[in-house]
C-alpha cells in the first residue's frame, strides 16, 4: 500500500501554537509529514535554521510518534513545489487562519497546480482558539517584551526568552 506524504511548509520563525494545531491534524491525515523550513534571503530570521529544527523536534516528535506519523524535517531554498517533488510529498498542507489567508493560498494554489499538476494542496482551517496567532505577530510582541506564552509551545516561549 503507497503511504501518504504531506509536505507543510514554512519558516516557523518561531513555531506557533497555530503551526501546532496544523500538523497535530495533518498528521491525522498522512503517514510522513515533511516539515519544510523555508529560507526567505530578504528576511533575516530570529532563530537559525538549525535552532528551529531543535525546537520543531522537541515539540513535534512526541506528535508524530503518538500518531504514528513520520516526521521528517527538511530545509529548502526555492520553489516550494519542486521541494515537495524531490521528497516525495503528493500532498502540500497550509493552514489558513482567515479570508486574507485563503485569497493568498487560492492565487498560490492556482500557480502550484500549473507547475506540478500531480500535488494536491489541502487546507485546513486554523482552530479558534489559534486562529488569530501569527509567528510575526508573536516576533513582534517579544521583541516589544510582552507576554506571547499563551501563543507559543513552553520549549519555544523558554528559547525566546533567552533570546
Amino acid at each position: 500500500m503507497a503511504r501518504l506524504v504531506g509536505f507543510y511548509p514554512g519558516s516557523f520563525d518561531p513555531l506557533t501554537n497555530g503551526h501546532l494545531d496544523v500538523i497535530e491534524r495533518a498528521c491525522k491525515l498522512v503517514d510522513r509529514l515533511i516539515i519544510a523550513v523555508g529560507t526567505h534571503h530578504s528576511k533575516k530570521p530570529l532563530f537559525s535554521h538549525e535552532d528551529r529544527v531543535a525546537l520543531m523536534r522537541a515539540v513535534l516528535d512526541p506528535i508524530g510518534r503518538s500518531s504514528d506519523t513520520e516526521l521528517d524535517y527538511i530545509d529548502f531554498d526555492g520553489l516550494m513545489v519542486q521541494a515537495a517533488r524531490d521528497h516525495g510529498a503528493s500532498l502540500i498542507i497550509r493552514g489558513l487562519r482567515d479570508t486574507t489567508d485563503y485569497n493568498f493560498e487560492m492565487q498560490m494554489v492556482g500557480m502550484n497546480s500549473q507547475m506540478a499538476p500531480d500535488l494536491q494542496t489541502v487546507f485546513l482551517p486554523s482552530s479558534p482558539h489559534v486562529r488569530h496567532i501569527s509567528a510575526t505577530l508573536v516576533r513582534q510582541i517579544a521583541d516589544l517584551k510582552g507576554d506571547i506564552s499563551a501563543f507559543v509551545p513552553p520549549v519555544v516561549l523558554e528559547a525566546l526568552r533567552s533570546k
